[in-house]
């Protein structure tokens, strides 16, 4: 698998980010299994939060052979710089290990979010406070919404972050600003020497009423030419992303790793065209309401 140098960090990260939310509500054996594919395609790079249900702990039972495998990130939710720095120290019990490689403040999409870890008590002084205890390596931040390429933004003018972790996919970039706002996190990045990775790229549409066949938020695509065209769009079209957050589900991961594959055959500008190809009901942003 193609490994791309993760900003400053210097970690040679598989192009695959493995998306550990998909061990959130798994067993033990079937988590297991799927860090086995994982690793067996390549994937040297395991995002985990302490927000993902189980997964800390699925992951710390492997941990003994696992760690020296993987660059190893976690994340924090909480706002308030205690309750974050508690959790921090929760996660890597659960996780079985004294430290990390990243540390990320999750979910921060707004600039309401932003100034909520960044003021004067907030998570933003427990992840510097770890990093100085030699608990994390580096500090992240991530987030979802129409939002986040901006809300990041400001965020690497208020601290200099090591990572970002922002959504990026087709029909994302075709949401009036969306693009110009990616546009502009990408060259903020690329002048601090920012590792810079994507959520969402087989993101389809939030899911129809009633329907849920997968244990993502929204209804990810699923066909493996449409899955191969997403994930291609966003590594090939998007040299700057250093890896992408495989789907919340186990049962996607085979899909991914056959995509990032099967890439490297698609002619110029026939990503994008597959993706086109399907309708606007077919194909929208998973924000929605109050995620947007």
């Amino acid at each position: 698998m193609e490994t791309r140098r993760l900003g400053r960090l210097e970690h040679r990260s598989s192009v695959l980010v493995y998306g550990a939310a998909s061990l959130a509500e798994v067993d033990q054996d079937t988590a297991d299994a799927s860090v086995a594919e994982a690793l067996a395609a390549g994937i040297n790079h395991v995002d985990v939060a302490a927000a993902y249900g189980e997964a800390e702990l699925r992951l710390g039972a492997m941990m003994d052979q696992l760690r020296p495998q993987v660059f190893l990130a976690t994340k924090t939710g909480l706002r308030d710089e205690e309750e974050a720095w508690a959790q921090i120290n929760r996660s890597l019990e659960r996780l079985r290990t004294d430290h990390v490689d990243l540390l990320q403040l999750h979910e921060v999409g707004k600039l309401a979010d932003l100034d909520r870890v960044t003021a004067q008590h907030g998570s933003l002084r427990a992840a510097v406070r770890a990093r100085e205890e030699g608990l994390v390596r580096a500090i992240g931040i991530t987030g979802h919404t129409h939002e986040a390429p901006a809300t990041h933004l400001e965020a690497l003018r208020r601290f200099p972050f090591d990572t970002v972790l922002t959504p990026l996919n087709r029909t994302l970039s075709r949401v009036p600003g969306y693009a110009e706002d990616y546009a502009a996190l990408v060259e903020a990045v690329r002048a601090d020497d920012v590792g810079l990775m994507t959520i969402k790229a087989v993101a389809r549409r939030p899911w129809p009423d009633g329907e849920r066949r997968y244990a993502t938020w929204y209804e990810p695509l699923d066909e493996q030419p449409l899955v191969t065209a997403a994930v291609s769009w966003v590594l090939d079209d998007h040299p700057e992303v250093t890896g992408i957050a495989t789907a919340g589900e186990t049962r996607l991961l085979r899909q991914a790793v056959l995509a990032e594959r099967q890439r490297h055959d698609l002619a110029a500008g026939e990503a994008e065209a597959t993706l086109d190809r399907l309708g606007a009901t077919d194909y929208s942003t998973p924000f929605v309401g109050a995620d947007a």
